[in-house]
């Protein structure tokens, strides 16, 4: 929504009473944004902080996921949810870094804590696009950053060369694994992606 220059007006003639009202009443219906208010204004932790919580987080909580559902239909939801604790993190902290990071560290503990048998079709193609996202956003961030993500992409590599299916089913949806060196991510990897699924693939 754009804000018309009347409005903007209008909303500077508030008292500071009035704003001070306005902001607590849009804070209470905004989850996110109250967090990320706090987070910004008066939060003693960094997002170094906060993302070593989620790292510790990610490993507990996919782990009881893992041991409560693995060979059930709710692996995946489970798996989604923390997916989505990821998000939130991202929202409050702007942590570019540890989006990639978490992401990637998310994929690594679900596949180490699959169960080998089962149908994981839905979980692998879920996966597959975790990683296809993880490789958009390394090459929109600083290369210093690289060094700090290899060894979390060779884990994720390590697990996907232990599953011959997952493997497999990688490269038939466009998925090199010489990419998972972050120096050999193509520059427009983007545009790779629109293409593989414009063919139907990781669906």
């Amino acid at each position: 929504m754009e804000y018309s220059k009347e409005f903007k007006q209008a909303i500077s003639a508030f008292t500071s009473q009035e704003k001070d009202k306005l902001i607590i009443r849009l804070l209470r219906k905004d989850r996110i944004l109250s967090h990320r208010l706090y987070f910004e204004l008066i939060d003693e932790e960094t997002a170094d902080d906060k993302r070593l919580q989620m790292e510790s987080l990610i490993k507990t909580e996919v782990k009881q996921v893992a041991q409560k559902y693995g060979r059930t239909k709710y692996f995946l939801p489970g798996i989604r949810r923390i997916s989505a604790k990821i998000t939130e993190h991202v929202k409050i902290t702007t942590d570019k870094f540890g989006e990639i990071f978490l992401t990637l560290l998310l994929v690594s503990e679900t596949l180490k804590h699959l169960p080998k048998s089962g149908d994981h079709y839905k979980l692998y193609i879920y996966l597959l696009n975790k990683i296809f996202r993880s490789l958009i956003l390394t090459k929109k961030i600083d290369p210093d950053y690289y060094l700090d993500l290899r060894e979390t992409y060779e884990e994720v590599k390590k697990e996907i060369l232990q599953n011959k299916n997952l493997e497999q089913l990688a490269l038939h949806n466009g998925l090199f694994l010489s990419w998972f060196e972050p120096e050999n991510i193509p520059e427009h990897m983007d545009v790779i992606l629109k293409e593989i699924k414009a063919e139907g693939l990781l669906k």
